[in-house]
């Protein structure tokens, strides 16, 4: 029997809170209502979800700072909710590791979506693969492998929410090829995004503060256009 996949609902709004849960009941998942920020990092351990949906206010410690100390520990896929629509708001969550934004009030199906869509794209790194075709890219000092989702860069295992690691592999896949930044919003997030073309450049910045650029290789931006990984003396 295959267990359900399990979701932490962290608002301060209880009644939205169970009617988020009643919507990916109806789905199939296991949920879990936590009120405040302080509960989460317990109820991770307690609860161990495979996806944290996250109101950015709450009382106490706020939804930013819950994102930020969750991803200090954890790869565990995270959505932030908020009613705050800003640009600057959406981009400093995603800059603290979320892997997705959802501005309230939302739709229920829009949000079931993307929580589908975040879930399909994270797998742990000890889950078995679907096949037995692995999906890795090598090069000098870095290998990214999509199968087991893992990245080694120079001897060592970095931590990267699925975002980030889908992104540096699908680049990594087509080295050399220019990407607007609009087709790497359609292939990473697969759906119509509702914020901006910026998601892309925060994550290609999350993902150059944890690898450097290297004399084979680097994350090249194309001024104007988007981005490449570029590769020399192949």
């Amino acid at each position: 029997m295959v267990s359900k996949q399990k979701i932490l609902i962290v608002d301060d709004d209880n009644n939205i809170a169970e009617l988020i849960s009643l919507y990916l009941t109806k789905e199939c998942y296991e949920t879990m209502i936590v009120n405040d920020g302080e509960s989460v990092m317990p109820s991770i351990k307690s609860f161990v979800p495979n996806l944290i949906l996250l109101d950015v206010m709450l009382p106490g410690i706020d939804g930013y700072q819950v994102c930020r100390e969750v991803r200090s520990k954890s790869t565990i896929p995270i959505i932030m909710l908020s009613a705050k629509g800003e640009i600057f708001d959406k981009v400093l969550g995603l800059e603290l590791g979320a892997d997705d934004y959802i501005e309230k009030p939302f739709d229920s199906k829009e949000l079931v979506a993307r929580v589908k869509a975040v879930l399909r794209r994270y797998k742990p790194a000890n889950a078995a693969p679907e096949n037995t075709d692995e999906k890795c890219v090598q090069y000098p000092d870095l290998s990214i492998n999509l199968t087991n989702y893992s990245v080694l860069y120079k001897g060592q295992t970095v931590d990267m929410p699925p975002k980030e690691l889908e992104l540096l592999y699908f680049l990594a896949a087509s080295p050399n090829r220019v990407f607007s930044r609009e087709q790497l919003l359609d292939q990473i997030w697969g759906y119509e995004y509702l914020g901006d073309t910026r998601t892309v450049d925060v994550h290609i910045k999350r993902l150059r503060a944890k690898i450097n650029d290297h004399a084979k290789w680097k994350i090249a931006t194309i001024w104007g256009v988007g981005y490449k990984f570029e590769v020399l003396n192949l």
